[in-house]
Order: structure tokens, then C-alpha cells, then sequence
């Protein structure tokens, strides 16, 4: 008998924050080290992003940052299953923001594109974000079956994020008109590019391919592009017990990628997302075990001729 995905996170959002925290960290740290033990086609992906990442370590020491990687991951989705539970106090106690000044946009009443990596645990930061610093306007790619995609759509409008479906015809025209509504923060996952309209770049010393999203949104809108990245930190003394949970976030915002004074449109778009690149990269090398990426994110790792056709699609060749 197969598992209903849907109704199975639905189960989980609605009665995972009615079982006591110490409980669900050790549940999902058992299935996350388990999983890293079986050895699944996603922990084998991770261990590969991994060591392309950080290539002065050995075998074994992938594989034990793999294991971090894989907790990371489940503390996510710990996190995401209980997060509509937290009381506005312990979002607030979990989070904390380093460059809050390079967001000097949403100050003066404008919208900013923000380029983020599948890093620590996004939904938090969005939650927090939307109540503390402006509105959170997203997009979230499209789930099989419908039925989950919603829930997670209605998941991210319980926290306050508004999420748009990806692949829909105007969700970029719906980006931009958001962005330029007044102050809002737009941030997109780009990391990996989920269509035949990303860029090639160079990530951590290889070539890969991310979305050009978060670039083409800043010119379109004309507003800054700035690269986040979201990490995980240990909690102690009173912090973690406002918070509710030994685990928080910092949300680091940097400063905004220059727009190029000269090349046409996709020869800037080009430029920017390698700037946030180079800048979200860094925290891809120092906070390794964070990034949550169990797919094919570089070009080395793509099947070479559907690579072909992506790039074909793209009017790149």
C-alpha cells in the first residue's frame, strides 16, 4: 500500500506541535541518521555536492559531514512541521540578523530581490522576516501531487509568506509587480535551475547551473539585488529558552550586487548572478553541512545530452 505524501504532511503540520520538542529532535535525528546509514541516491547526491564543495577532504570525511548534512536537513523539517505552533516571541528569539543595514531599500519603501541558497531553514527565516523586516513575496515550485503543493502553499500563508506557483505564466510579471509595490522582500531559491532559462556559473571552483531569477527581478523591478544566506546556530542561556529549542538561525544580508553599466540585458543578468554567486558560495564552503542540496546542481554531474538541450533551449549555443 503506498503512503498519501499530502495527507501524510498534513498529519505532521497539524500534530507535530503537540509532541514535545525533546521528542521530535530525537525522532528526526534518527531518521536522519538512518537514512545517512542506508545510503539513499540523496545522501549519496549530498556527499557528491559535498565534495565538490570541499575538495581537501577525504572520502570519510564527506561522508561524515554527509551525516551533519542529513540532520541539518531533518532539523528543517522539524522545524517547518512545528513552526506554525512557535508564539510570535520564539520566531522572534530564534532568529537574528547580521547586515540588516544593506536592506536599506525597504527603508526607504522599496522593494528588494533577495538571491538565497537551499540553506539552513528558509521558511524561518521568511516567517520572521515578513513580521519583523517588510512582506515576504516568493515562489515555490510545483509539488506532486496538488494536494501537497497546496499544503505547503497554505503552510508558507500561515507564516506570512506569499508564495506564487513556479512554471505559472505571470508568476514573473506578478514578481515584479510585487517588488515594486513599496517595501517587500522577494526572496527566490536559486541555486539550482528548475527551467531552460538558467545561467552557467562558477560555484565553490565548478561549473553549474542556478536560476537567473533573483537577477532578471532586480532589473526588471529596478530594485537592489542581495545576496542572504540563512545558517544555523547553536542556542543557549536565556535566547534558547525564549525560543523554545536549542537551534536558531542568522540571517546574513550582504551587500547588493552591482548592476553592470554596459552589455545587454542577459549579458547583465549574467553578471549579477554570479556576483551573488561568488558572495553565497562562501557560506556554501564554511557552512557545508547546511546546504540541503540532495540534487544535481553542476554541470559535471548533468546527464551531457540533455545538458545540451537546456542550453539549446536556453539560446546559449
Amino acid at each position: 500500500m503506498g503512503v498519501d505524501v499530502a495527507k501524510a504532511y498534513t498529519f505532521a503540520w497539524r500534530h507535530a506541535p503537540k509532541i514535545p520538542d525533546l521528542v521530535l529532535r530525537a525522532v528526526f535525528t534518527a531518521v536522519a541518521d538512518l537514512t545517512w546509514l542506508r545510503r539513499t541516491d540523496g545522501v549519496r547526491r549530498m556527499e557528491a555536492n559535498y565534495a565538490r564543495v570541499r575538495p581537501e577532504l577525504d572520502a570519510r570525511a564527506v561522508r561524515r559531514l554527509a551525516r551533519a548534512g542529513m540532520r541539518s536537513y531533518m532539523r528543517y523539517f522539524r522545524e517547518a512541521f512545528t513552526l506554525q505552533g512557535a508564539t510570535p516571541e520564539q520566531v522572534a528569539a530564534r532568529v537574528r540578523v547580521e547586515g540588516k543595514d544593506n536592506l536599506s531599500a525597504v527603508t526607504a519603501g522599496r522593494g528588494v530581490a533577495l538571491a538565497v541558497a537551499h540553506l539552513g531553514n528558509w521558511d524561518l527565516a521568511g516567517a520572521y522576516g515578513s513580521a519583523h523586516i517588510a512582506p515576504v513575496l516568493t515562489v515555490a515550485e510545483r509539488l506532486e501531487p496538488e494536494a501537497l503543493f497546496q499544503e505547503f502553499v497554505a503552510f508558507r500563508r500561515s507564516i506570512g509568506i506569499e508564495a506564487l506557483p513556479l512554471g505559472d505564466g505571470d508568476v514573473f510579471r506578478n514578481l515584479v509587480r510585487g517588488a515594486m509595490s513599496g517595501p517587500r522582500l522577494v526572496p527566490l531559491v536559486a541555486d539550482r535551475d528548475l527551467t531552460a532559462r538558467g545561467v552557467e556559473v562558477d560555484l565553490c571552483g565548478h561549473r553549474a547551473r542556478v536560476a537567473a531569477g533573483p537577477a532578471a527581478l532586480a532589473l526588471a523591478a529596478k530594485v537592489p539585488l542581495v545576496p542572504a544566506a540563512v545558517i544555523y546556530e547553536r542556542l543557549t542561556g536565556e535566547r534558547r529558552r525564549a525560543a523554545g529549542t536549542p537551534w536558531g538561525i542568522v540571517i546574513h544580508f550582504m551587500p547588493p550586487v552591482p548592476v553592470p553599466p554596459d552589455g545587454d540585458r542577459r549579458a547583465q543578468v549574467a553578471a549579477m548572478t554570479q556576483g551573488w554567486v561568488d558572495v553565497v558560495g562562501a557560506f556554501l564552503r564554511t557552512r557545508t553541512e547546511d546546504w540541503h542540496m540532495l540534487q544535481k546542481v553542476f554541470v559535471e554531474d548533468l546527464d551531457p545530452e540533455r545538458y545540451a538541450r537546456t542550453r539549446v533551449e536556453a539560446g546559449e549555443v
